[in-house]
């Protein structure tokens, strides 16, 4: 069967690809401005992405047309389809089918910490033995890849709150019924589809009705939006994360979370020694442990593999340390998700300063929704570069409360000189944006790899 897949570089619609490829069929692809890492897996697979969107990507006619949710009305592909009356369907639609059915289904779901959750219980997973499919918005150094068939009836899935299609605007997750769930968090976020929270809270409870008497749901309650979800009703049995006596719960044993004491009902279970950092990731290690134990892990054994888990690719992911600058790859993109990540470099105690470079490319950050919040995330940065290009909000009034270590720049370029001028040896550079940032990464590696004759200031 040839698919054709429209939008084949988002990270979710290149893992369909990738499951579809594995199940044998042939699959094609369109896209526009695709990057790595999601470029070199559908490269490395063997499936040929076409640039652009244009009719003729679509003759002779595929099979299947599978739709992303970033395709709207008017884009040239998606018209030739409904008017060559193709058959089409969208990626959670079609994952749902070809994939989940039928299968022992863990869906990790909240505004932030999805990618590494789900990673981390697809780790735990085969570490176990279990050999688990799945479907991440990343990819997991110790998995190799974003999606996998796998050898089992379990498959971990990164059940995003976004829109399905522009035919289908359910949130992606309703597609999935997992008979496990991990609800990590609740923030307002994706201004262009939620016009408030309110109507991302009724997105979740629609998740939770669909999830079995016979399964489980694991939650933070630690966030109270949560609890409200909960309360609406709530048919499962519910596991609390982030909470004593009565659920899971993690002790700090050393500052920077190096070393975590690991409680269930109180009662202390081992102790995970990691290479991780932060509150945020914290609370991750707590749900992927809960929900592995669900399906017949013991904690014991997902204590083991987290010890040994390396991270996902763009979630603080050390690039390299040009001059002994240290460069970091990060995809946080939301104020609560860039707080902790900054709290957690601060906490690891390096020498050198802490200088932040971050895109509001998103929607949501484009539009300003978070503009009174944002500045106060930055507060643990020694320097802050933002890229200010297409944003409808004035930068620099929002982040006035930094106190004057702010640097605006409308181009790449002039924002990797700024940066290579202010660095020296021993500072932090993070990168903060969800998207390729114009490529950045590797211009400050190259730029900052340059001998230096004086250090920034």
């Amino acid at each position: 069967m040839h698919i054709h897949i429209l939008g084949i570089g988002g990270t979710f619609m290149a893992g369909v690809a990738l499951l579809a490829r594995a199940a044998g069929h042939r699959v094609t692809g369109s896209d526009a401005g695709l990057y790595p890492p999601m470029s070199t897996q559908l490269a490395d697979a063997g499936i040929d992405v076409m640039e652009g969107y244009a009719a003729e990507h679509l003759r002779p006619a595929p099979d299947q047309v599978v739709i992303g949710n970033a395709m709207t009305r008017g884009n040239p592909a998606v018209e030739y389809t409904l008017d060559a009356g193709l058959r089409y369907t969208s990626g959670p639609q079609w994952l749902a089918e070809n994939v989940l059915d039928r299968r022992w289904v863990l869906a990790v779901a909240g505004t932030h910490g999805k990618t590494t959750t789900a990673s981390m219980l697809a780790h735990i997973l085969t570490h176990a033995g279990l050999s688990p499919g799945y479907l991440i918005g990343g990819i997991a150094s110790d998995l190799g890849r974003s999606a996998a068939l796998g050898d089992s009836d379990f498959f971990v899935v990164e059940a995003d709150e976004y829109d399905t299609a522009f035919f289908d605007k359910r949130s992606k997750f309703i597609h999935y019924r997992p008979r496990t769930l991990i609800l990590n968090n609740l923030e307002f976020d994706h201004a262009d589809i939620f016009d408030d929270l309110e109507a991302i809270k009724r997105q979740f409870h629609h998740l939770i009705r669909t999830v079995p008497a016979s399964g489980q749901v694991v939650s933070n309650v630690a966030d109270a939006n949560l609890d409200d979800v909960l309360a609406r009703g709530c048919w499962t049995p519910v596991v609390g994360c982030n909470s004593a006596p009565e659920g899971w719960e993690a002790e700090p044993v050393e500052a920077d979370d190096s070393r975590l004491r690991i409680r269930l009902q109180g009662e202390t279970i081992g102790e995970l020694v990691w290479g991780q950092r932060g509150a945020h990731n914290r609370a991750n290690a707590l749900a992927a442990l809960a929900a592995a134990r669900h399906v017949g892990v013991a904690p014991s054994v997902g204590i083991e593999a987290l010890a040994a888990f390396k991270g996902v690719k763009r979630r603080l992911e050390l690039r390299g340390t040009p001059n002994r600058i240290r460069i970091y790859d990060d995809f946080a993109h939301h104020p609560t998700a860039i707080r902790s990540t900054l709290d957690g470099l601060k906490a690891a105690d390096e020498p050198g300063r802490l200088l932040v470079v971050f895109e509001p490319r998103s929607n949501t950050m484009k539009r300003g929704v978070h503009a009174e919040t944002l500045a106060a995330s930055f507060q643990r940065a020694d320097h802050v570069f933002v890229y200010g290009a297409d944003v409808d909000w004035d930068v620099d009034t929002v982040f006035n409360s930094v106190g004057g270590d702010l640097t605006r720049r409308d181009d790449i370029p002039a924002l990797v000189s700024a940066v290579t001028e202010k660095a020296r040896p021993g500072d932090t550079v993070v990168v903060m944006s969800n998207g390729g940032f114009g490529g950045i990464h590797e211009k400050l590696l190259e730029a900052l790899g340059a001998p230096m004759e004086q250090g920034g200031s």
